[in-house]
């Protein structure tokens, strides 16, 4: 095993040179390990250091003594030219061994706009691209993660794609591929191996079928070790699965530099523009006791002093309210905070806010999503403006006057009175709040209005709908900038439309787009989720060099008839489910939280996974 000699001059000619040293508080160095995994992150350090699911992975994986997995991250423009001009290869942060040189190369893929990073990884490893053009001497290369439920674009890269939950999938495959190195067994029989796997998809065993047109009729097996569908993994019981004991405390700031507590995995509120929320069904707590005995493992051996309570919707965890006091009384002395990241405004927690500001007030996030009902009852939102107003009154009261707001513009069948509501609800918060006596209200307000743009995704019942053109999207944005004009302490903030084109783009996409991939890599495509780094002409010169319409995937109306891309992933709720919900949203119809009742979502098939009655 060689090891990367990294020179104090290219280090000092980049910008934070910590991003790329290792050596942090509990990270976990093994020399010798059957099996050495690289844990890809195709973005920068501090995103990558902030992501949960990647934390976890790397404690399951480590556990076993015969496994040693070490971390990866994408350099920064500036860093990729020093490698490339000093000769560096990727390599691990752990013991600084090239990526090339590991067993297992495995990507976790959150957003499509860092794809073009994994082919900046893949290639400063000497790395063939491709799939196919990669034989038994080099790594495996696998991804998971949230843009796995549609693994097709990227699919031409991947050996295997893993769909669902991986705390104990990764470890089948850790150990399928170990006794395939101890067995010399060729790369063939081992994705056979692999496929037997729940969860573990192997593009190599499966074709796009299409018509004399080009017409795509769906992927389907051309082996028969291969399944038709590929069923997601899931974890059922969160208790008893492996959690962070030591998590590694970063040398420089990162995007979430605290401690995260993962309550439950799941939603039961089913709007249905979230992807999230329907990947990550059934719904499953942890007990509050486990939940405190993690929060004291990771204060006692990391020092942070904010523990957030993290969770697709925070303040739906059933205990949440016996839970805030616990953790803020028992750490009182060394003064920990607590912070509910992803709160809904009909949870009714007022007291809760009270006792979190006694330590630190920690940001707090609503997300009402639409300007008015009727658009709210479209996405099936389930929250009322009367919600809105008591949420963020109860926090004005606790002492707060810092709230951010995300709302969606481009959402189906909105118009231009709903874009006028987002406005209208920002006015009502912000007199809301200056109608509170000085004394109680604070310095002033800052009211945070986000405004993203709708992008169609995979297993929604809105994965059918087309996503508005990027000129419309630039027109509500005018619009509801000026709306906002003039409003006491609102500041307007919104996402670049052409990068929600592309990731509509990349979200419902097939197999074709792999050689848009390449070419905008090619054409200098790098981090395109950063704004100053996205290159709109490197992408359109893609799409024509490539012979593929954006529009195609983008803006295109489907019928819920035609083969979709993903209709080979098995992702447990049902496509019926969605069908349903998709014409009930074009009524307006609201379909009430899984908590209060059984939807009937999964099905017949996978009825035993949920556990609500």
């Amino acid at each position: 095993m060689s090891k990367v000699v990294l020179k104090d001059k290219m280090l000092l000619c980049v910008e934070k040179p910590a991003r790329y040293t290792g050596g942090e508080l509990n990270s976990i160095v093994k020399e010798n390990a059957g099996l050495r995994f690289a844990l890809c992150f195709p973005d920068v350090y501090e995103i990558g250091m902030s992501h949960l699911g990647s934390r976890i992975l790397y404690e399951v994986i480590n556990a076993r003594d015969e496994f040693a997995c070490e971390r990866c991250f994408a350099p920064w423009p500036d860093m990729e030219n020093a490698m490339r001009q000093n000769g560096v290869p990727m390599y691990t942060l752990e013991t600084r061994t090239p990526i090339s040189e590991c067993d297992i190369v495995g990507f976790s893929i959150l957003y499509e706009m860092c794809y073009t990073n994994i082919l900046t990884m893949l290639d400063l490893a000497n790395i063939p691209w491709r799939a196919s053009e990669r034989g038994g001497e080099y790594p495996l290369i696998i991804a998971g993660g949230g843009c796995a439920c549609n693994p097709e674009p990227i699919a031409p890269f991947m050996d295997a794609v893993l769909i669902g939950d991986g705390e104990e999938m990764i470890i089948d495959v850790c150990n399928a591929v170990l006794e395939a190195k101890r067995n010399h067994m060729e790369k063939a029989e081992l994705l056979k191996k692999l496929a037997g796997i729940q969860g573990v998809y192997v593009p190599a065993l499966y074709n796009e079928e299409r018509g004399e047109n080009g017409e795509f009729f769906g992927v389907v097996p051309n082996d028969p070790s291969a399944p038709e569908k590929i069923q997601r993994r899931i974890v059922m019981d969160l208790d008893r699965a492996q959690y962070i004991k030591k998590p590694i405390v970063p040398y420089i700031p990162i995007v979430h530099d605290r401690i995260s507590l993962e309550l439950f995995r799941g939603c039961t509120k089913g709007c249905r523009f979230c992807q999230a929320g329907f990947i990550y069904r059934p719904i499953r707590e942890r007990k509050m006791d486990t939940v405190l005995r993690q929060a004291d493992e990771l204060i006692s051996c990391t020092g942070y002093d904010e523990v957030s309570l993290f969770s697709l919707s925070s303040g739906d965890y059933s205990k949440i309210h016996e839970l805030v006091p616990t953790i803020i009384d028992k750490f009182t002395s060394e003064h920990v905070s607590v912070s509910l990241p992803s709160l809904r405004i009909d949870s009714f927690l007022k007291e809760d806010l009270e006792r979190m500001q006694t330590v630190r007030k920690a940001g707090l996030t609503f997300a009402p999503e639409a300007g008015t009902q009727r658009l709210r009852d479209t996405i099936n939102k389930g929250v009322t403006e009367e919600d809105l107003l008591r949420a963020v009154g109860d926090a004005f009261e606790a002492g707060w006057n810092g709230v951010k707001l995300y709302f969606m513009i481009g959402l189906p069948t909105e118009t231009e009175e709903d874009i006028l509501g987002i406005a209208e609800l920002a006015r009502k918060v912000s007199a809301k709040f200056y109608a509170m006596p000085k004394e109680k209200r604070g310095k002033g307000l800052r009211l945070s209005v986000s405004a993203s743009s709708f992008v169609p995704k995979p297993f929604t019942p809105f994965q059918w709908e087309p996503q508005d053109r990027k000129e419309t999207l630039i027109e509500k944005q005018k619009i509801l900038r000026a709306a906002l004009k003039g409003i006491r302490g609102v500041e307007f903030s919104y996402h670049e439309p052409d990068i929600s084109v592309l990731e509509a783009v990349f979200a419902r996409g097939d197999r074709r787009l792999a050689d848009v991939l390449e070419k905008a890599w090619q054409n200098g495509s790098r981090f395109d989720s950063w704004d100053e780094h996205f290159k709109l002409e490197a992408w359109d010169g893609a799409f024509v060099s490539a012979g593929v319409d954006p529009d195609y995937y983008a803006h295109r109306s489907r019928s819920v008839d035609e083969a979709l891309p993903w209709d080979h992933i098995d992702s447990i709720v049902s496509k019926d489910y969605l069908k349903k919900e998709y014409h009930a949203a074009a009524e307006a119809k609201v379909t009430k939280d899984c908590r209060l009742g059984c939807n009937g979502c999964f099905g017949e098939r996978y009825a035993t996974y949920c556990k609500i009655n």
